[in-house]
């Protein structure tokens, strides 16, 4: 896959990081390249009863029933003004698909280790569990999002959180 942009000069090019960036509102966030496995337009979404509240619901993805989370409510932030259409990136955890829901996909990012920072103190506390690290880019902050713990739920979050 070609790099969108890239910050890092030829010396650097063995410590870069690609990322597919996703917008929760005029927030852009990061996800690993290898976590992803695929972008798409949620369908036919089934709620089900009691889950927890960041679970829109089941849908088929190619014969598959993939848990649909949504990105919005699992960092606490408010829902969104309208029903834009939205997207979605299917991520591998355990040996099942998940759909991260979010409000837009943007581009492919190869970002070399000069404009990554550990995570800043005054990072939204709801996101700093959640967070490697930021990339700061010429204005914007690209938040790190750190797959794994963006797919633990219910008890097994508290504890993960406690630990």
């Amino acid at each position: 896959m070609q790099a969108a942009n890239s910050n890092a000069s030829p010396a650097d090019a063995g410590t870069t990081s690609d990322y597919v960036t996703v917008f929760v509102g005029e927030t852009m966030f990061g996800l690993a390249i290898n976590r992803v496995h695929d972008v798409f337009i949620p369908a036919g979404v089934t709620p089900v009863p009691l889950a927890p509240a960041e679970i829109v619901g089941l849908l088929n993805l190619r014969g598959r029933v993939v848990t649909a989370l949504c990105l919005r409510r699992r960092l606490g932030l408010p829902p969104a003004a309208g029903e834009g259409s939205k997207m979605a990136i299917g991520l591998e955890q355990g040996g099942e698909t998940f759909a991260l829901v979010v409000d837009g996909v943007g581009e492919v990012l190869k970002l070399g280790a000069d404009t990554h920072e550990a995570v800043p103190i005054n990072l939204d506390a709801r996101w700093r569990d959640l967070a490697l690290g930021v990339h700061r880019l010429d204005g914007r902050l690209l938040v790190v999002l750190d797959v794994d713990k963006l797919l633990v739920f219910g008890a097994d979050r508290l504890g993960a959180s406690a630990a």
